[in-house]
């Protein structure tokens, strides 16, 4: 595929559960060495629209192409080029960690002596030191949510998908992620990142989409879109195009 290809287009996808439309029509494109924030209250449609765009769900109707390929035509070529942080990690819980990486590694075909070197090196900068014979089972959520990010970059993918990877991290190993994925960027890697922390979006993401009900209420550079809606920061932006936004008091207080 040419490299001017864009890295994700998405056109009229729509994903239906029985009677409910979990994302509607949804079209966009992003171009090589983008960093997309995707946004959305619980239940928008982010999720569900990472799954359909990493073949783990297969869309009612739309089409979807990554890095210039149909993912319902070439799936197994369009998955050896991406990486992926699901939320809920799906780690494979009875092995070590490293077990575990040089598993992964083998699946995108990397030599072991590979594997290991990049393993060393990604625990060495997000200070994952689990002990030589535990099992994944008995890592923390923290460490689990860092395995699961070794385990998304370990193939050197061309575009990563990352849902909520800042979601139970430290302050400190979430400052190294983030120089992590502004570097991954920095070498034409594209990056869409789901989250619900507004200042790490903002800091990251100069492009963003928010979604409601599945839906697309707004995508484009963040500068424009809070130009557009009169918006002082990206959580002012969202709360405009969302709306919902309570009164906090409480009536017994």
């Amino acid at each position: 595929m040419s490299i001017e290809s864009p890295a994700l287009e998405l056109t009229n996808l729509t994903k239906r559960f029985g009677d409910t439309i979990a994302v509607n029509d949804l079209t966009l494109l992003l171009e090589p060495g983008a960093f997309l924030g995707l946004l959305g209250r619980n239940g928008a449609g982010k999720s569900t629209t990472l799954r359909m765009v990493t073949g783990l769900l297969q869309p009612t109707s739309g089409t979807i192409r990554v890095l210039g390929r149909d993912l319902a035509e070439e799936p197994i070529a369009v998955k050896r080029q991406i990486g992926v942080m699901p939320e809920d990690m799906a780690l494979l819980e009875y092995l070590t960690g490293p077990q575990y990486l040089r598993f992964v590694g083998r699946m995108y075909g990397l030599e072991d002596a590979v594997a290991d070197a990049r393993r060393e090196e990604l625990f060495a900068k997000l200070d994952l030191a689990p002990a030589p014979r535990g099992l994944v089972a008995d890592y923390s959520y923290g460490m689990k949510k860092k395995l699961s990010l070794c385990a998304a970059l370990i193939h050197g993918p061309r575009i990563v998908f990352l849902d909520e990877p800042f979601e139970g991290i430290d302050a400190v190993t979430s400052r190294t992620i983030r120089e992590i994925l502004l570097s991954l960027q920095g070498h034409g890697v594209t990056l869409v990142l789901t989250s619900h922390i507004m200042e790490v979006v903002e800091k990251l993401c100069p492009l963003i989409a928010i979604l409601d009900e599945g839906r697309l209420l707004g995508f484009g550079p963040l500068d424009e879109l809070r130009v557009r809606e009169g918006a002082e920061n990206l959580e002012g932006l969202f709360v405009s195009l969302v709306g919902g936004a309570q009164d906090g008091t409480l009536s017994w207080l």
